[in-house]
């Protein structure tokens, strides 16, 4: 074949995303990655091989190498592909595909879009959706049975909080699942219900199974709808990895038919939903990573509390706003230990689900425990650690715990935390400089869909402490916001490690593979405003584009 030909065939193969073949040299771009020392690297030039793996990362002035294939990028902004520490995979994807009420601002509002979607899909026996928040809307209670009867009566409706720990259904499901006065709150869990004990409409945390149980299983080739549109989701905004808390088997089978067929595009650390489906997934250790570095299962993601929303956070103190509890513990002490020693003793990770201070400091306490017993580098991680007390934070230095914050969550929350709270239990709400100071250290995600799977608005959070109005003035206790450094670390390098993928994925360096975004602008050089407003140009996992222009 003649040279011209030669060259023709080099540019369509890269322009068809066609998986990388020998040695190809990204030039002409303005990198940022986090160095092997943990610090920024700046970079102008970047060779991967035919594995997809990065070999070269070059300075500027630097003598380019002699490659098989050279693309031009233009002087752009490459960075690494985000990961997100912390997501519901499946959830994303069934969130976009049925009802959404997360735009609603008032109970009005929701029950017109729950009328018009009831009316617009009469074949669907059930109507199942998410994303309510009374506390968005102002109401001041939950929302009850009666209210959803008044617009949707002829079948269940089934309705996820935004937070996921409770639903809200109208008198049909209620019927379905035989729940009445006679049915008792179960461990873990509380029905919401009127005078007379009858139950007006929400479930929160474990009673929330009472109905579930009767609801329609997605068929096969519903999940796997649900996980393509959920890898759009994510790759829109450049997320590239993830970890998938509280993988089910059904999840786990939905990736490994996506991996088989060679749809499963985003990489994927999940994390067991009980240690039943640890053992019958992995067996007796963590799986090896399948798919060119795309699926593994290492670890278990356990509930130790609720929410803030519906009150089921675990608070040492009651609620600021209603004294009758301090939330809802979903395991015992005992039952948290023996689960995370059972995961430990096999070798898997354990990622325990802590919102409150009572159960960031239970947690703590347990880590501390089976440390003693479990050595060796464990990586304990609490997720959320959204409400930690001040006199505990120290601890969170120890034994390499990891806090996997979401940083959406405070800018969500903000008025929320201060109600359920009070002014005077605010010093450790998501304190995650103080972490750091402590020697923790950070993974950042999303928890999406209960917020957007978006890094760019996650990171303008961490470093500013307002939201996309700037809102408040000067951060919400902004002696706790993050360096722009620290945030690019935690939605990367430090996200990986999270995951035991570091050396694998995570940071533009020799030996990883070559993830990497083209971005509008430069996250690190821009303010809050327009770190939020950045654009993904170009997606491109394993050396191979896989989202962006032809």
């Amino acid at each position: 074949m003649r040279p011209a030909l030669l060259a023709l065939a080099a540019v369509s193969a890269l322009a068809l995303a066609s998986p990388a073949c020998a040695d190809t040299l990204v030039d002409n771009v303005e990198g940022v990655t986090i160095g092997t020392d943990g610090k920024v690297l700046r970079f102008t030039g970047l060779v991967f091989d035919e594995e997809g793996k990065v070999t070269q990362v070059l300075a500027r002035g630097e003598k380019r190498p002699s490659v098989d294939y050279r693309l031009d990028g233009k002087g752009r902004v490459m960075v690494p592909g985000m990961i997100d520490a912390h997501v519901h995979v499946m959830d994303i994807g069934f969130a976009a595909l049925t009802l959404d009420l997360s735009d609603t601002t008032s109970l009005a509002d929701a029950l017109a879009k729950i009328k018009a979607f009831a009316e617009a899909n009469p074949g669907r026996p059930w109507i199942l959706g998410r994303g309510w928040n009374q506390e968005k809307w102002g109401l001041g209670r939950f929302p009850t049975a009666a209210e959803l009867d008044a617009v949707v009566a002829d079948r269940p409706v089934w309705l996820q909080r935004v937070d996921g720990h409770a639903t809200w259904g109208n008198s049909a499901a209620i019927r379905a699942a035989g729940v009445t006065a006679k049915t008792a709150d179960p461990t873990g869990g509380k029905i919401i219900r009127n005078a007379k004990g009858n139950p007006e409409g929400v479930f929160v945390d474990l009673a929330t199974a009472l109905v579930d149980k009767v609801v329609p299983p997605p068929r096969p080739q519903d999940r796997d709808l649900a996980l393509a549109k959920a890898q759009d989701v994510l790759l829109a905004k450049g997320v590239t990895a993830v970890a998938d808390m509280g993988t089910p088997p059904a999840d786990w089978a939905t990736f490994r038919r996506a991996g088989d067929t060679g749809r499963l595009q985003i990489r994927i650390m999940a994390y067991a939903d009980s240690i039943d489906t640890l053992e019958l997934i992995a067996g007796a250790e963590p799986t090896g990573w399948l798919y060119g570095d795309r699926l593994r299962m290492g670890g278990i993601n356990l509930y130790l509390d609720g929410a803030l929303g519906s009150r089921g956070a675990l608070l040492k103190a009651p609620y600021a706003d209603d004294h009758a509890t301090h939330g809802l513990p979903l395991l015992s002490p005992t039952q948290l230990r023996n689960l995370m020693s059972r995961a430990a003793m096999s070798g898997f990770q354990t990622a325990v689900h802590a919102i409150g201070d009572a159960a960031n400091a239970e947690v703590l306490g347990a880590i501390e425990e089976l440390a003693e017993s479990y050595t060796g580098d464990r990586r304990w991680r609490i997720e959320h650690a959204q409400i930690i007390d001040p006199a505990d934070i120290a601890r969170m230095g120890k034994q390499g715990t990891i806090a996997s914050m979401q940083p959406l969550h405070q800018t969500s929350d903000r008025l929320m935390a201060e109600a359920r709270l009070g002014p005077d239990r605010l010093a450790g709400a998501y304190p995650w400089r103080s972490v750091l100071k402590a020697g923790g250290r950070l993974a950042f995600g999303s928890d999406a869909p209960v917020e957007p799977a978006d890094p760019w608005a996650g990171m303008a959070a961490a470093i500013s402490r307002t939201d996309a109005a700037g809102q408040p003035f000067g951060g919400w206790f902004p002696q706790e916001t993050v360096t722009r450094e620290q945030a690019l670390a935690g939605f990367t390098a430090d996200a990986a490690y999270a995951g035991y993928a570091e050396g694998r994925f995570g940071r533009l360096v020799p030996g990883e593979r070559a993830d990497f975004l083209f971005l509008d602008r430069d996250p690190l050089l821009a303010s809050p405003e327009d770190i939020r407003r950045v654009r993904v140009l170009e997606v491109w996992i394993g050396g191979a584009k896989v989202r962006g222009e032809d």
